[in-house]
């Protein structure tokens, strides 16, 4: 068996690119460390290293000895890990929706963390098309999205009122054909945006497609689009076309969802995401 002290100073030479650099990461000298692969080499049976440069290069055996080494080390690791007594930290994995005040929602959130120090927690934020898919597969424990009203089988649900979004100083944008400022396909607010207009016999382009909310934001302030947004999401630079104008968009909901057999805290982090939105003021933008 080869051992795992001379395997670690084998892949730091190569991660450090010499014998130097590699002792200073292991906190042992040159000679040290090259005396370690002279073991090495003699347990392998093979030079691992071709020192004919000032470089130092893997041979070909070298090569083929590093893919295995590494693996080597990281399972001897998970070894000693599972075998510690210290129990293994609790993954709790949120997604939500970038356009619902992330920046109060997360601290929050790092709140919930810090009250749980054996929790480790993942966050992700993406188009809620692709937080419902990433619910259902398991790879998400609680999900905050946009959806479609009515759907059931939420923690809780909270209706969002949807306007057509234009710059607050400026004379209105040309309106034929409607220029959008839209998330990418999939996403609620452009299915909704789409479909009226196209039920209402309105011609439409999309003038700026943007997977986040600073930038739809940016494109509706500069006067280059409207957008559809929630009306919290209003910046004081925005505001919503007059009625008539645009036809009705229709409602929609925000919805919080555990999964299924999802670990017991994820109801607990689920608690502090609603008591969140249930707050009016909370999921303004500018929060």
């Amino acid at each position: 068996m080869l051992d795992l002290d001379l395997l670690h100073a084998f892949v730091s030479v190569v991660d450090a690119g010499g014998f130097t650099r590699a002792g200073e990461r292991v906190h042992r000298t040159q000679s040290t460390v090259s005396q370690q692969i002279r073991r090495l080499e003699q347990a392998a049976g093979k030079p691992l290293f071709d020192r004919s440069g000032r470089q130092v290069r893997l041979t070909e055996d070298g090569e083929r000895l590093l893919g295995y080494a590494r693996r080597i080390l990281a399972l001897s690791a998970e070894a000693k890990a599972a075998l510690a007594s210290a129990p293994p930290a609790m993954v709790l994995r949120l997604g939500m929706p970038d356009d619902i005040a992330v920046a109060a929602l997360t601290r929050m959130v790092a709140a919930f963390a810090a009250a749980h120090p054996q929790v480790r927690l993942a966050v992700r934020c993406g188009l809620s098309v692709d937080l419902d898919a990433s619910l259902a597969q398991g790879d998400l424990d609680v999900a905050l999205m946009k959806r479609e009203p009515g759907r059931g089988g939420a923690r809780n649900t909270w209706p969002e009122q949807l306007v057509w979004a234009v710059r607050a100083d400026a004379p209105l944008p040309v309106l034929d054909p409607v220029p959008l400022a839209a998330f990418p396909q999939g996403c609620l607010y452009r299915n909704r945006a789409i479909g009226a207009l196209e039920r209402a016999g309105r011609a439409w382009r999309i003038a700026y497609d943007c997977p986040n909310l600073v930038g739809i934001l940016a494109a509706v302030e500069s006067g280059l689009a409207v957008s559809v947004l929630e009306r919290r999401a209003l910046t004081p630079a925005l505001r919503p076309l007059p009625e008539g104008l645009l036809p009705p968009l229709g409602p929609s909901e925000l919805a919080l969802c555990v999964r299924e057999g999802a670990p017991p805290l994820a109801d607990a982090l689920a608690a502090v995401v609603a008591d969140f939105c249930a707050d009016p003021a909370a999921l303004r933008t500018a929060a």
